[in-house]
């Protein structure tokens, strides 16, 4: 059973069956019962298919359906209020919920027609739906993906779906970060999962999404959207909601002490990168070969931080990714172990995207 220093990570590309078998090897089974309800809360915050890179994988969720089934789980709900410009019942619909909802025989709440109770965190008053809180277990799946106001948004964030529209304005109106750290101790999931199969690369709604092929499995919402803030390019310190809820006593940020788990990093390389159209555009002075999308990814996200600081086009040497460039001695950066022998390289399988933005920026500054 996963601990909460612990970080599960699977790479593929058949989301069901992935997380379906990260469950199995995290025996999440041995600290359940037939008794329980246990709620699962994704990410709808609009009604477009995940495959834009802004909703979570309805294939993650049916996986998580049926392992509890199969360990005798009888009474699940999936949860979830979108933002407050989206139908929450649509996005059920377009999202592929309703017909998960039909299959597995599992309802579906809409948490903007829920009750609240109000909840006071170090000192502030925070409105939070009754339905997440009555169940035994909630298992929250959000989407990795970029957030054009706090830079990111994961774990702690997706909870936001568990308040009222009226306190999500409010939310808002307190500048996001302060509530969006304390909300995970008014509402603290027993278990999260992360869909990091292609979030969005700068914005939360979609439309651009990256393909990264893995889902992560952990207990610590901080620790989590600490590793996640690493692989959009950022460091901690840069989120700082997560500082927030550290302090606040929900979780740790502390990735140095962390233990990570990861499974079928030999499949990587089977799952060449297929970029969108702003990928494209970022990668236009990468030069790929044979590049599976769990490095490729990275790098994308790591040239989109570059191009935040307006540093992008102060690279002109140009970057190698891929498997196909082994071996091969290239006056250029590279990516990754496979190109180790360049004149300069980033080690990693796959590095991360902030590994990847310290190795940059730094080979800018030494010019």
């Amino acid at each position: 059973m996963p601990v909460k220093n612990e970080l599960h990570v699977i790479y593929g590309t058949d989301a069901r069956k992935m997380v379906y078998e990260l469950l199995e090897k995290t025996q999440i089974a041995k600290e359940l019962n037939p008794g329980m309800h246990i709620g699962i809360k994704p990410n709808l915050v609009v009604a477009k298919k995940a495959s834009e890179g802004a909703t979570t994988t309805p294939a993650i969720v049916e996986g998580v359906i049926q392992y509890l089934q199969a360990k005798g789980i009888k009474k699940i709900s999936i949860m979830e209020g979108s933002w407050v410009g989206d139908s929450t019942k649509r996005a059920f619909s377009v999202c592929g919920y309703q017909a998960i909802s039909e299959q597995y025989g599992v309802p579906l709440h809409d948490l903007k027609e829920d009750d609240f109770v109000i909840r006071e965190v170090d000192g502030l008053a925070i409105k939070v739906c009754k339905k997440p809180l009555e169940v035994d277990l909630l298992i929250n799946i959000p989407v990795l993906k970029a957030h054009c106001q706090t830079l990111l948004t994961c774990a702690l964030k997706n909870l936001k779906g568990c308040i009222p529209d009226s306190e999500k304005r409010r939310f808002h109106s307190l500048g996001l970060m302060k509530p969006i750290g304390l909300l995970g101790k008014a509402i603290l999931p027993g278990l999260t999962i992360v869909d990091a199969l292609a979030g969005d690369l700068t914005f939360e709604e979609g439309g651009n999404p990256v393909q990264m092929d893995r889902i992560i499995l952990g207990k610590d919402p901080v620790l989590i959207d600490t590793y996640a803030a690493s692989l959009l390019g950022y460091a901690p310190t840069e989120i700082e909601y997560i500082g927030i809820a550290e302090r606040a006593g929900v979780g740790s940020a502390n990735l140095a002490a962390a233990k990570l788990y990861e499974y079928d990093r030999e499949l990587k390389n089977g799952h060449e990168f297929k970029p969108s159209r702003k990928a494209k555009q970022r990668s236009r002075k990468v030069i790929a070969k044979e590049a599976c999308s769990a490095c490729y990814g990275s790098l994308i996200h790591a040239l989109q931080r570059l191009d935040d600081t307006g540093a992008l086009p102060l690279l002109n040497k140009p970057v190698y990714i891929g498997q196909g460039f082994k071996g091969q001695s290239l006056d250029g950066l590279g990516i990754g172990h496979c190109t180790r022998q360049c004149t300069a390289h980033v080690p990693g399988c796959p590095p991360s995207a902030k590994a990847i933005v310290d190795f940059l920026e730094k080979t800018l500054h030494s010019r």
